[in-house]
């Protein structure tokens, strides 16, 4: 063997002892990143514990203070009938949001009936309406005040 082979032999096992000293700098830094995330991860007298969650059981009809806690409707009669009718659909807050009379909440499910698929109501229809009519009529005043009393001047150039 000469001098130029024995040189690469030495450089073929400092490169294989480098990739090995690599590897196990790689695996130690693995480890020791699992151990500070997992701290438990080498106690191995341990014992696993089982969490139990127990569901918590609402009520979904349930009445606080005169009004129907999911829907926030107010608790009246009728009020049961417009719950399982009207907000299989849509939010209970479109239905407070729009205050109508009689004959505007008729024409409303008629629409809806014609354009958005709404079933034929039947007997329900009347307590559907008298429940809003009677609990959400519309209002006297609207948003603000009819401006009196006002001093108008004209604006110059």
């Amino acid at each position: 063997m000469n001098k130029e082979e024995t040189f690469r032999v030495q450089v073929r096992k400092v490169r294989r002892l480098l990739m090995l000293l690599l590897a196990l700098f790689i695996i130690s830094g693995g480890g020791m990143l699992y151990y500070m995330v997992n701290p438990n991860a080498l106690d191995f007298m341990l014992k696993p514990e089982t969490v139990a969650f127990k569901p918590i059981e609402v009520d979904e009809d349930r009445i606080e203070n005169g009004i129907h806690v999911r829907t926030g409707l107010v608790d009246a009669e009728g009020l049961m009938t417009v719950v399982n009718n009207c907000t299989n659909c849509h939010s209970s807050k479109l239905v407070t949001q729009n205050r109508m009379n009689a004959e505007r909440w008729n024409a409303t499910i008629k629409w809806m009936q014609e354009t958005q698929n709404l079933w034929d109501l039947g007997r329900n229809q009347e307590v559907i309406v008298n429940y809003l009519v009677t609990n959400y009529p519309p209002k006297a005043k609207g948003r603000r005040s009819v401006l009196t009393d006002i001093d108008w001047y004209a604006l110059e150039d």
